[in-house]
Order: C-alpha cells, then sequence, then structure tokens
C-alpha cells in the first residue's frame, strides 16, 4: 500500500492517518464543505472535497462518491474506520471492482455477519456457543411474544440486520 483514503472522520480518522504515516503509507482524508477544516483534515497528507450535503454525515455514505475519491485521489487502498461504511458489503464489493484494496473484512464475511440470524446459524453449526434466542427472525410482536415466552424473560430484542448495537431494547415482560 501506498496511499490510503481513510473514510471516515474525527478521531479514528487522525488516529488511521497517524498509523499510516508509521509505516510509510501517504493517507487522503475526505471531508463535505461542513468538515473543511475538521482536525481529521490536518493529520493527513492531503483532503478530497465530498460534494455539500444538508446532512455533512451522509456525504461519508455516499459509496459513489467515496470511491471516486479514492480513484481520484491515486489511493490504492481505503481505510473505512469504524462506523459509516466500515460494515457495508457493498461497499467493499465496489472497492474490490475499481481494484481499491479494502481494509477489512471481505465482502462474503460482512454480508454474512450483517444478518445476525446467519451468523448465529454458523456459530451454532460450528459448536461455538451463543446466548439463547430465537433461531429465526421473528416477523410480528406475536411471534416475538412467543420466542420470548419460550426463551424466558428478560430478553434483549435486536434487529437481525445493521444497527449497529442501536436500537436494541430489554424486554422485561411480553407486555
Amino acid at each position: 500500500m501506498q496511499r490510503v483514503l481513510i473514510a471516515n472522520r474525527g478521531e479514528i480518522a487522525i488516529r488511521i492517518a497517524h498509523a499510516a504515516a508509521g509505516l510509510g503509507i501517504e493517507s487522503v482524508s475526505i471531508a463535505p464543505p461542513a468538515d473543511a477544516k475538521a482536525l481529521h483534515t490536518t493529520a493527513t497528507t492531503s483532503t478530497v472535497a465530498l460534494a455539500a450535503s444538508t446532512d455533512p454525515v451522509a456525504a461519508y455514505l455516499d459509496i459513489d462518491a467515496v470511491v471516486q475519491a479514492a480513484v481520484d485521489a491515486g489511493c490504492d487502498a481505503i481505510h473505512p474506520g469504524y462506523g459509516f461504511l466500515s460494515e457495508n458489503a457493498e461497499f467493499a464489493r465496489r472497492c474490490a471492482a475499481a481494484s481499491i484494496t479494502f481494509i477489512g473484512p471481505s465482502p462474503a464475511a460482512l454480508s454474512l455477519f450483517g444478518d445476525k440470524v446467519q451468523a448465529r446459524a454458523l456459530a451454532q453449526a460450528l459448536d461455538i456457543p451463543v446466548v439463547p434466542g430465537s433461531s429465526a427472525a421473528v416477523a410480528s410482536a406475536a411471534e416475538a411474544v412467543e420466542a420470548a415466552t419460550a426463551i424466558g424473560f428478560p430478553v434483549m430484542l435486536k434487529a437481525a440486520g445493521g444497527g449497529g448495537g442501536r436500537g436494541m431494547r430489554v424486554a422485561a415482560h411480553a407486555d
């Protein structure tokens, strides 16, 4: 790797830039206009401006723009940091299609572990202990109550895909 685009912002981008510098790798930050003077842009070798958006965070989620920024900057790798596109299998596939190394899990691994039901089934098939839970996604409140009653309260309700831990809720009883 010679030049890495950091597809993130803030402290994580700064840490990646410092690690890259320590390895003798150039780093490129990205920033929409709202972040043009953000600290992470000063830690990298160069910065690519992203298009303005009413939501500056949305710019970091624009796969087309991020991959194009890497191509335009001559990057041979992209480090997603965490959050944003770091667990997006399509982003990893698009990096590969552009001949850019995605620093992270393979698209297949991201797809598998992005689906909590599939990931749980794989763990069980490999005899990896898992906490008690449903063996499939529940499609209704009635199914959730049925599964929770079989498991025993309290239970944790979690999205089967995505979410990054947000949206998990404790259910202490069927009501």
